[in-house]
């Protein structure tokens, strides 16, 4: 943005934008010209036919006074301008032996001198065209030049003002091309016919003053504009843009004319350059040829009361120009097309506010742009910013149609350099964003999850949906009142050693961390990536984290800590995955029954003294483990009753004594549910003394003293149900 207000007032000049801007203008000046021809204004067009029928060019002087009087009297023309000077004498063979009669033979006959004079006067061709623009609205053409000095040709003409009346920087010209003088006294005005050639060669604008030495002088145009309403000067008018014009130091904003009845004001540039308006591409305006006029082809109310412009389409006179319109644009047409807006008053104005109005603009678009974009999503910023184009090219458009000609690069610029810096910004922020939530992910998904949903992101989804998942539990027991023994530091240690050795247990089996809860763990299987054989997944990760906790717990006591115990809780079922949460905060996480249960069989394993607790579901959808089951239970929150079981090893693992007692265990279950108390009794007994210290022989004793107290009913089914979590 400071780039471009440095441009915009005028600081240095970014060739890129003020390129733009003039691409913009020929599409406006193509778009919005009328393309319809001024009926006021017609070309005497000197064509190849004219050339083919009255010979080649120059023509003789008479032939030309003649055209000119015809165009008044026969076709009564309201005015004449000429795209072409009269430079060189034309002196005929007749005026010569004139001459040398005159000096010799006839010098001292007097009848004869007069006879002379008479065809001297017949016979001088620049003498007769001279008559023929005197006292008529007539106005001749010249041109300026930067040749040397002292290349300068023909009477220049009166200067329209003093150079120093014009208060801007106008560029001064160094040489010129006039008429002769006596044919330039007699028009009633001259003007130049240079038109300003833009860096990129086009033609869009007339100096309407042009400056030699201490003298400025009108154009063609403006020539030709005072001949038709019958004035003698043209006026300044000052800028009214106030302190606007300051960034431009700009004085004069318009040239006036005052016709009785009638003002023209005429829009200026600070070098005096009027915008051409060009009504359409070369051939909209009627096109008469010379030769026409001169054999008398043409009808005389063809022209009657119409501005007729004189200039050259023939191949060797062609004046060719590159305008927004046409790539050859005839030169004579570019000054009826300028004499066609000042007329009409159609001339674009650039008023002295354009660089305050452009600041301004910059400001208004670069504060939108800032404040919308990083909003936005990449589509949605790219619509945004088109949208502001189309804004500001609507805006620019129907400025142009009341008149004025604007600048809009620089606005467009900011709008792409914005969005494209946005974009970018984005791209890289978005890249870094994802390394972050990578690194963040991988805390939570095995890193090699992480590099296979990359790799193929289509087929992951973060919105919610219907899944198989198995979910675990892990709490440790009793560590709020360890922690309330140590030290905060010792505690965040203790915690951190404990939630790190657990994370990478469910890593290293393709599991899902899906939160941390204090000092619990919850995590799930089969999202986001899709595991077949999630529940067996689960319950080798949770035999393993029983074996980290063994190994974590020897390492806290050899420094002194204290020792850990954990409770994992193991449920598989259909529950809903997604990212949930609120417009704040967000995560990916799993819900449902599975989840909710999950949970109470963890809190069961302090219950039934074991380390780990798996429901039902979970149990049928595993092969090759050896199982204890433990009890049916009907947990808090959940209406029917589930069978529970601890997984003791692999099959392959399992050891003779240790499947003998599981058999047992069986058995003695089986006569519990029978109500043969005394069987059952005596099984358990027996099963302690072989496995001393296990928490679920002494259970079921209880149960049975309290069964036998208080028998139950007849159609007791064994289910022991938990009010609490």
């Amino acid at each position: 943005m400071l780039l471009l207000l440095a441009h915009v007032v005028g600081l240095f000049e970014l060739r890129l934008v003020r390129q733009a801007d003039a691409t913009l203008y020929d599409i406006k000046t193509r778009v919005f010209a009328p393309r319809t021809p001024d009926e006021r204004i017609v070309i005497i067009d000197v064509d190849d036919r004219s050339l083919a029928e009255l010979g080649r060019w120059p023509w003789r002087r008479d032939l030309m006074a003649e055209i000119v009087d015809k165009l008044f009297a026969k076709h009564g023309v309201r005015a004449l301008g000429f795209d072409m000077v009269f430079a060189e004498p034309d002196q005929g063979e007749g005026l010569m032996v004139l001459d040398e009669l005159e000096r010799g033979p006839l010098a001292g006959n007097m009848p004869a001198r007069d006879e002379i004079g008479r065809l001297r006067t017949q016979l001088d061709r620049d003498g007769r065209l001279a008559r023929a623009v005197r006292d008529r609205p007539v106005a001749l053409g010249y041109y300026f030049s930067q040749e040397p000095a002292g290349s300068q040709s023909g009477l220049l003409p009166r200067a329209a003002m003093a150079a120093g009346e014009f208060p801007d920087n106008i560029r001064a010209r160094s040489s010129y091309g006039a008429n002769l003088p006596r044919i330039q006294a007699a028009a009633a005005a001259v003007g130049h016919f240079n038109v300003e050639v833009d860096p990129d060669g086009v033609s869009r604008q007339v100096p309407l003053l042009a400056r030699y030495g201490d003298g400025l002088y009108e154009s063609l145009a403006l020539a030709m504009l005072r001949v038709v309403d019958g004035i003698e000067t043209v006026e300044l008018e000052s800028s009214g843009s106030g302190w606007f014009s300051a960034l431009k130091r700009r004085h004069i904003e318009w040239l006036r004319t005052s016709a009785p009845g009638q003002i023209r004001r005429i829009p200026v540039d600070d070098q005096s350059n009027a915008l051409i308006p060009y009504r359409g591409p070369p051939g909209t305006f009627h096109y008469v040829s010379i030769a026409d006029i001169a054999k008398d082809r043409v009808a005389a109310d063809a022209l009657r009361g119409k501005i007729a412009l004189v200039g050259a389409s023939a191949g060797g006179l062609l004046d060719l120009r590159v305008t927004p319109v046409s790539n050859t644009f005839i030169g004579v047409e570019m000054h009826a097309n300028m004499l066609s807006g000042m007329l009409d008053g159609t001339i674009r104005r650039q008023p002295g506010w354009i660089p305050a109005y452009e600041v301004g603009l910059l400001a208004v678009v670069g504060v939108l742009v800032r404040l919308t974009l990083p909003r936005l999503n990449p589509l949605r910023a790219v619509f945004n910013a088109l949208g502001m184009a189309v804004l500001l090219l609507l805006g620019n458009f129907a400025a142009w149609q009341f008149g004025y000609s604007l600048p809009l690069a620089a606005s467009l610029l900011l709008v792409s350099a914005l969005l494209i810096l946005q974009m970018f910004w984005g791209y890289t922020v978005e890249v870094r964003s994802k390394r972050q939530f990578t690194r963040l992910f991988g805390q939570y998904v095995p890193p090699e999850l992480v590099a296979e949903m990359s790799r193929n992101p289509e087929h992951y989804s973060m919105e919610g949906k219907n899944c198989e998942l198995t979910v675990l539990f892990c709490d440790l027991r009793g560590f709020t009142s360890i922690a309330e023994r140590l030290e905060p530091r010792l505690v965040t240690q203790l915690l951190g050693e404990f939630l790190t050795a657990m994370t990478a247990v469910i890593g290293r089996h393709r599991g899902t961390v899906d939160k941390y809860i204090g000092d619990a763990v919850m995590a799930f299987w089969g999202a986001p990536v899709v595991n077949p054989d999630h529940a067996s997944a689960a319950v080798e990760t949770a035999l393993e984290m029983q074996r980290e906790m063994l190994r974590l717990s020897e390492s806290l006591a050899a420094r002194g800590l204290p020792a850990l115990e954990m409770g994992v809780g193991i449920a598989t079922g259909q529950v809903i995955v997604g990212d949930f949460g609120s417009s704040v905060r967000k995560a990916y996480t799993a819900i449902g029954d599975s989840v909710n249960l999950a949970s109470r069989l963890e809190g069961l394993t302090r219950r039934y003294g074991v380390g780990i607790v798996v429901g039902e579901t979970t149990r049928l959808a595993v092969s090759g483990f050896a199982w204890r089951e433990l009890d049916r239970v009907r947990v808090k929150g959940k209406g029917t009753a589930v069978t529970i079981y601890e997984p003791v090893c692999p099959e392959a693992e399992l050891d003779p004594a240790h499947k003998s007692r599981l058999s047992a265990w069986r058995d003695t279950l089986e006569h519990f549910r029978a109500r043969r108390w005394s069987a059952a009794e005596s099984g358990l007994r027996n099963l302690a003394q072989r496995e001393p210290g296990r928490p679920l022989y002494s259970l079921y004793l209880e149960r049975i003293a309290q069964l036998r107290s208080a028998p139950p009913a007849a159609d007791w089914d064994g289910v022991v149900a938990f009010e609490y979590k």
